[in-house]
């Protein structure tokens, strides 16, 4: 399995056909699935040369749709070659890239180019692009979505760059107004400011100081707002990185009365818990924070239930001083956690341990991330016509995060030193392998993904 290798047939014991797992050979033409065979049905003459996996699990290559990837601007933080070989290290067949916090940021159909420049010739996964609502931009939406941009996203409170400032409430229905037809959908940093700010005091080296300035209430009332201009405009929206539990009941209100609403939660809101967080630890700050086990449960649970779509990383990743690590001050720190490369291992570690199946991970983890950037076409799941976008892995296999196998550029995250289990052995992107134990295609062997949405407006 050489890295840079193109394959017309994968064979394994176990591969995800559906609904069930079985002995199958995937038969691979011009880079898209053509038929996923029992076993015993295939001829040598059919499949070609055979790429026999064993036992390891076939599942489609996950779908990460939420991804900082920061160039062109802020290279030292990451960028597309360091980025996408992380994605591929972790099974990640497709990143979707956040408009910030590249400089500059993806707002305008100028900047959208800029960012496509930056990113050609260097990405090993494929990849898709949200473009940025902010103030005074809605003229620049209409021509992005034709552009081939996947989606917009947008603040309700400060984003922490200021190239990119939230959007007030008359921004809103005039960006909502500009994507009614379209087809397009507007993703929500779902935390506004509430009349009665939580003072900061308090130790800021003690994780619950910073716990204490960002509370529930923040979400609740953000999304809120995000269901009412949903119901009413009636425009896809979706709520990135859930972390309180609290507004559930006002999402499944939302949903029921007919608002076209989804909602994802991260790898590290369903891991990491508030009280485990030690003093001057500030590689687990991110906004919004890392709440208590009591409410990471009740996350869980609505993951089972259907009301939380989807997991995907949130990968925001930065250079080491700006997390303050010398000071240990996390009202001055970054907010952002690296985990892209690990995403696949962190669920299965936790989910298998709650009852969740291969085909919950497919569901959470490739379909519904698809289908939110209606890349579902091609991408998410393992049937003819799809791309053959293969994630070939060990869900028993147990390793151990350290510095030496992170491929993300800053290697710190909070997850060094932890125990997972799911190990990825070979990643394979439209039948070609980009990742195989280790080691990468010599050059980039991702494309490029614009979006067609279906328009029922003439744009």
């Amino acid at each position: 399995m050489e890295p840079g290798s193109t394959v017309s047939a994968v064979r394994s014991q176990r591969v995800l056909c559906g609904e069930e797992i079985r002995p199958a050979v995937i038969i691979i033409k011009e880079g898209k699935i053509s038929s996923i065979l029992p076993d015993s049905e295939v001829s040598s003459h059919q499949a070609g040369k055979v790429l026999d996996v064993g036992n390891s699990l076939v599942m489609p290559g996950i779908v990460d749709c939420h991804v900082h990837v920061n160039e062109p601007g802020r290279t030292t933080w990451e960028g597309y070659w360091t980025a996408t070989q992380a994605a591929a290290a972790g099974g990640i067949t497709t990143i979707v890239d956040m408009p910030l916090n590249s400089i500059p940021p993806t707002t305008t159909l100028r900047n959208f180019h800029e960012k496509l420049r930056a990113a050609t010739g260097q990405c090993f996964v494929d990849t898709a692009f949200w473009g940025g609502v902010i103030p005074g931009n809605k003229l620049e939406l209409r021509p992005m979505v034709q552009a081939g941009v996947a989606g917009f996203k947008c603040f309700l409170i400060h984003s922490g760059v200021d190239e990119f400032p939230h959007v007030s409430d008359a921004d809103l229905h005039a960006a909502m107004k500009q994507l009614q037809g379209t087809g397009s959908v507007l993703l929500f940093h779902a935390e506004q400011e509430v009349q009665d700010p939580v003072s900061e005091k308090g130790d800021p080296h003690e994780y619950s100081t910073f716990l204490r300035s960002r509370p529930d209430i923040m979400e609740l009332e953000a999304i809120r707002t995000v269901t009412q201009l949903c119901l009413k405009y009636q425009v896809r929206c979706h709520i990135v990185h859930l972390s309180s539990a609290q507004p559930l009941e006002l999402i499944r209100a939302a949903r029921k009365a007919g608002a076209p609403l989804t909602v994802e939660t991260t790898h590290h809101y369903l891991n990491l818990c508030a009280e485990n967080i030690p003093a001057r630890a500030t590689q687990f700050k991110c906004c919004p924070p890392i709440r208590d086990t009591a409410n990471q449960e009740l996350l869980w649970s609505a993951l089972k239930a259907g009301d939380i779509d989807m997991v995907v990383s949130d990968h925001s990743p930065c250079t080491p001083d700006l997390k303050c690590l010398d000071s240990g001050d996390f009202t001055q720190a970054w907010g952002g956690i690296s985990s892209l490369q690990f995403g696949l291992s962190l669920f299965w570690t936790s989910a298998s341990e709650r009852g969740f199946s291969f085909f919950d991970a497919v569901r959470l983890l490739c379909k519904e991330p698809a289908q939110l950037c209606r890349l579902d076409n091609q991408k998410g799941s393992l049937i003819p016509g799809h791309d053959a976008d293969l994630v070939i892995w060990d869900p028993e296999k147990e390793f151990t995060v350290n510095e030496d196998n992170i491929h993300h550029k800053n290697k710190l995250t909070p997850y060094l030193g932890l125990a997972l289990r799911g190990r990825v052995k070979a990643t394979i992107v439209r039948g070609k392998v980009v990742y195989s134990h280790g080691s990468f295609s010599s050059q980039p062997l991702g494309k490029h993904l614009f979006v067609q949405h279906n328009t029922s407006a003439a744009l």
